[in-house]
């Protein structure tokens, strides 16, 4: 648990998304949630953002004001699912582009962002915050990091297992406020009933392993299991700990053959 006790929680429907700030004196991670019951759409977008003198701060800021005003725009309605999220980022980097003068350090932020409509998941992503898609137990796929550990691994120079704690893995090779446009790697899958996806920091990835993050998705309630993942993620990332941010959302679950006989039933 945090130091106060308390996480900074937000809910909606089929999702729930929370922060701490770790060990550190600032939070620098940023998310939100946002549901439209009659399209029955989702957006959800995580930043973590980077620099000095409350220039990360301001960055994460900027990449979730983005996302809240293309989500009011409703833009969401008029562009396939990958080409809004493409714009998302776009906007995004120009956000804290503008925002820029506003601080003497230069702000940059990574985002990871996920659209749930009609059946199908669409996400994005640029640097080291993470998506995973889990069908019950199992890991379908999991983001790539834009990160020099990362290209260290793909060259054979490290193992998986020390991913997390090479000091290379905070150098990263993309972002968010650079003085190019970011290039955005993009997902894409058909959602299954009971499908569950995991959008986080590297302050959760770092200290959650993949099977717990399936674990938490598989609990019967949503806001206990994020409030779980973070107070673990917290205590185990001690007092130099980095900020934590996590989104959790799972599509509904089908029915068993006897609630749904259940559900036809009725006592006269």
């Amino acid at each position: 648990m945090n130091r106060d006790g308390e996480f900074d929680i937000r809910e909606a429907p089929g999702m729930v998304g929370g922060r701490a700030p770790g060990g550190r004196p600032s939070q620098q991670d940023d998310l939100i949630c946002l549901h439209d019951a009659r399209e029955s759409t989702s957006l959800m977008v995580l930043a973590d953002g980077m620099g000095g003198d409350g220039a990360g701060e301001l960055a994460s800021g900027g990449v979730i004001h983005a996302a809240r005003e293309l989500w009011d725009e409703r833009a969401w309605r008029d562009q396939p699912g990958a080409l809004f999220l493409e714009t998302l980022c776009q906007a995004a980097h120009d956000e804290i582009r503008r925002r820029n003068a506003w601080v003497a350090a230069e702000p940059h932020s990574t985002i990871v962002a996920l659209l749930l409509r009609d059946g199908q998941a669409y996400w994005a992503h640029v640097g080291d915050s993470r998506l995973y898609h889990f069908r019950g137990r199992r890991c379908l796929s999991v983001t790539r990091d834009h990160s020099l550990a990362r290209l260290k691994l793909d060259r054979g120079e490290i193992r998986e297992a020390d991913l997390a704690h090479d000091p290379d893995q905070h150098v990263l090779l993309r972002g968010l406020g650079g003085s190019e446009p970011p290039e955005v790697e993009h997902g894409y899958a058909v959602v299954r009933p009971g499908d569950g996806f995991a959008l986080c920091s590297d302050g959760i990835w770092e200290t959650l392993s993949r099977a717990e993050l399936a674990g938490l998705l598989r609990a019967p309630d949503l806001f206990d299991a994020l409030h779980e993942g973070l107070a673990l993620g917290a205590e185990r990332g001690g007092e130099a700990g980095d900020n934590l941010g996590l989104i959790l959302a799972r599509s509904d679950r089908p029915a068993s053959w006897l609630g749904r006989l259940a559900g036809r039933l009725s006592i006269t």
